[in-house]
């Protein structure tokens, strides 16, 4: 009888047992509005710290306790660039010292590969 009785049952998914005699933690519901115009209510327990702003359940914007404070925004620094910190370690004049010898380098090293390939195309001619 009782395999009949659990036949097409999710089991552990959802409890066969009922609310009668449980005592349920006091609760308190707390109303929030979107800047779209939603109205909601999300219940809390009267001991939980009750947040400012809500996801909201139409829309996915974050909604506003009423009657509460609003949320203080926090100051952001500005995102330090590479080129920032760069410049904090390094004057213009000096980055463009370095500029300049990397360029220097970089044509010394093409220079040498055009040369070495220049001679390997003569050997194959003369061989």
């Amino acid at each position: 009888m009782a395999e009949r009785a659990l036949r097409g049952t999710r089991l552990g998914a959802t409890s066969y047992e009922n609310d009668r005699n449980t005592d349920l933690a006091p609760r308190q519901e707390v109303t929030y509005d979107c800047p779209r115009g939603h109205r909601f209510s999300v219940t809390f327990a009267t001991e939980a710290e009750i947040p400012t702003s809500w996801e909201c359940r139409f829309c996915g914007d974050t909604a506003l306790m009423v009657d509460g404070q609003q949320p203080q925004e926090k100051k952001a620094k500005p995102a330090r660039t590479h080129w920032d910190m760069l410049l904090e370690r390094r004057s213009m004049e000096d980055l463009e010292e370095v500029l300049a010898e990397r360029l220097e380098l970089l044509r010394a090293r093409r220079k040498e590969e055009q040369e070495h390939l220049r001679a390997m195309t003569e050997q194959r001619r003369s061989a």
